[in-house]
């Protein structure tokens, strides 16, 4: 809507338009000299009261922007704060997950160690049962080996002095039967040999 003010410039203008020209003349008019001083004077009085109306509709614009300002600050300081504890959060999660990255690795390298120490007990145990049984096998070769050796030596013994008891008696005999002797020699000379057999173990 136009102001008074305008109004009035507007009349002013046709009131100027609607005058008429001086007789020879295209550019100077006559003009009716109170009806002009009415609206100058209208003009006058009307603006001071515009100037005021102008003036307190700019202090309410500034005052609609300083309060739009004020309210655009305190949307941004506000969002900016939202902005900072995002960031912290996304921080704080960021520390969790590298802590709990951390306490899974650190869980992992002691399991992994626990189930290495435990692997190389098993062995040792194992290595170790397989030498203490290689050992107590070894001493029972040994014992049974000596075993054998000493019952063959005393089995040779025994043959020889059983081989010379023999021949002893058969030595008596032939002096008794001088005659048998010679008519069965084959049969004297092999019957040591049924006689004199022992089986080793």
């Amino acid at each position: 809507m136009n102001s008074r003010i305008e109004q009035i410039i507007d009349e002013i203008e046709d009131f100027i338009e609607n005058c008429k020209y001086q007789p020879l003349s295209n550019t100077k008019i006559v003009v009716n000299k109170d009806d002009l001083e009415d609206l100058l004077a209208e003009l006058r009085r009307r603006t001071p009261d515009e100037i005021k109306r102008y003036q307190k509709i700019i202090s309410n614009k500034e005052a609609i922007l300083a309060d739009a300002q004020a309210k655009a600050d305190a949307i941004i300081a506000q969002a900016e704060v939202h902005t900072t504890e995002l960031i912290s959060e996304h921080q704080i999660m960021q520390q969790a997950y590298a802590q709990a990255n951390e306490v899974v690795v650190i869980a992992t390298n002691q399991a992994q160690e626990i189930l290495d120490s435990a692997t190389n007990d098993a062995n040792s145990i194992r290595m170790g049962a397989i030498q203490y049984t290689d050992d107590i096998l070894k001493s029972l070769e040994s014992i049974i080996g000596h075993a054998m050796e000493t019952t063959k030596a005393r089995n040779d013994n025994l043959m020889n002095a059983l081989q010379e008891c023999y021949d002893v008696v058969n030595a008596n005999r032939v002096e008794l039967f001088p005659e048998e002797a010679a008519q069965e020699p084959e049969k004297v000379q092999k019957e040591p040999e049924k006689e004199l057999q022992i089986t080793e173990f």
